[in-house]
């Protein structure tokens, strides 16, 4: 398994190998082991999928308060997205800054994001449907969010903000001004 840490090194894309002949490909996508090897230490409570018929819908940025905070392994199996991982955790060193990492069928990379973090996503092609395992259950009552295109950020989306497709509680999230005391280390 390739292991890469981004610019906020707890962010890590993990690469499972694939081994393929004429009949496809097969793949050990999740090994607790070879997780914990890489840094990945927290235990998974809840998959999820989405599917998002469009390029250009946006997804996020979303996390869960404490004591619900999700960690999040994502991974891409159809089409393209751009992830999104926002250090959100006051006093962090890189409180405010963001990573991003392309996830594909065609890389087979997947994106830990820990708890602290905001998570989001914008699929680079139509029918894209993404897993992601998480470390915490859904709370709806610890869910927030901020918006995407957040001028305090500064995320450079590979998308033009007219082209963007939204949930109707996204195009409304707040600036990450208000996120202040989400998260600690």
């Amino acid at each position: 398994m390739k292991v890469e840490h981004l610019d906020i090194p707890d962010v890590i894309v993990v690469t499972p190998p694939r081994f393929g002949d004429n009949r496809g490909f097969f793949s050990e996508t999740y090994n607790l082991e070879r997780m914990k090897e890489a840094g990945i230490t927290l235990p998974f409570v809840q998959d999820n999928q989405s599917l998002s018929r469009q390029k250009g819908v946006v997804r996020g940025l979303h996390c869960q308060l404490a004591p619900h905070a999700q960690g999040k392994l994502v991974r891409c199996t159809k089409g393209a997205i751009w992830d999104v991982a926002v250090d959100a955790r006051t006093g962090s060193p890189t409180y405010g800054k963001w990573v991003a990492a392309e996830l594909s069928e065609e890389n087979w990379s997947q994106l830990w994001i820990p708890p602290g973090f905001l998570h989001g996503f914008v699929t680079l092609a139509e029918d894209t449907e993404v897993q992601y395992k998480c470390t915490g259950l859904y709370d709806k009552a610890s869910e927030r969010a901020v918006i995407w295109n957040c001028p305090h950020l500064n995320i450079a989306w590979p998308i033009d903000p007219r082209d963007a497709i939204l949930s109707d509680k996204d195009q409304v999230a707040p600036h990450f001004t208000e996120a202040t005391g989400w998260f600690s280390l």
